[in-house]
């Protein structure tokens, strides 16, 4: 991907928040290969004949398999603030997944605790309270059945690492394309998770900042039916 066609949702002195397409990553990637830091500082960087480094602050990540809005802060003031935003839950965040089959409840509200197994190098639900743990909390809805495969809407109450992937996993419902958490493979790039929407206070004004993030093109081509399902989700 070049820096010219990176997606921006939203973009002032103080705020820039991109879609994310999947494998890319946030940041971190192997020498060579870019990152979602790396084409922002460049499209910034040309977009304003900028001399020197440019300054970005990583406030919130995606995995590298998943797509969607992907916020970052453009001064070190912002970065401060949004990233106390973030840890005071002030953000709203909220996903589309698919996994395969179908749930008991239409909604329902789930709260685990979710830890890393450094030596199987993912995350695992454990023990309420277990030593090294953390909180994790979400809504889900579903929105649409097909053939075996249900459309979940999702929110996040918390912002644990891998948190949607390992919860839906470990209830026997592992994300499409999700192989890590045991889900099936398929042939599009990236797993079947996309953070369609995203409200987040703006840093330096009173106002929340709200963006949309379109899904990537192989959703599309896989499931014809979501563009009428996407009409009922709320702007």
């Amino acid at each position: 991907m070049k820096a010219e066609t990176l997606p921006v949702l939203y973009e002032d002195n103080h705020l820039l928040i991109v879609n994310k397409p999947p494998l890319l990553a946030t940041m971190g990637a192997e020498e060579g290969l870019p990152t979602a830091v790396n084409l922002s500082k460049d499209y910034l960087k040309k977009k304003y004949q900028k001399q020197g480094n440019v300054f970005l602050g990583v406030v919130s990540r995606l995995d590298s398999f998943v797509s969607g809005a992907l916020p970052f802060a453009r001064t070190s003031k912002a970065a401060q603030r949004l990233t106390a935003s973030f840890a005071e839950h002030r953000v709203d965040k909220r996903y589309l997944a698919v996994v395969p089959g179908e749930f008991a409840s239409v909604q329902d509200h789930w709260v685990d605790w979710i830890q890393k197994n450094d030596r199987r190098k993912r995350m695992e639900i454990v023990a309420p309270r277990a030593k090294g743990s953390q909180e994790a909390r979400l809504d889900y809805q579903v929105l649409a059945r097909w053939k075996g495969l249900t459309l979940l809407k999702i929110q996040l109450e918390t912002g644990r690492k891998h948190q949607i992937r390992v919860q839906l996993a470990d209830r026997g419902f592992p994300i499409l394309g999700d192989r890590k958490y045991g889900g099936a493979a398929i042939a599009q790039p990236g797993i079947f998770l996309h953070c369609y929407r995203l409200q987040v206070p703006h840093p330096t004004q009173d106002w929340n900042v709200e963006v949309t993030a379109e899904l990537p093109v192989h959703w599309h081509r896989r499931f014809q039916q979501l563009d009428a399902t996407l009409k009922q989700l709320e702007p």
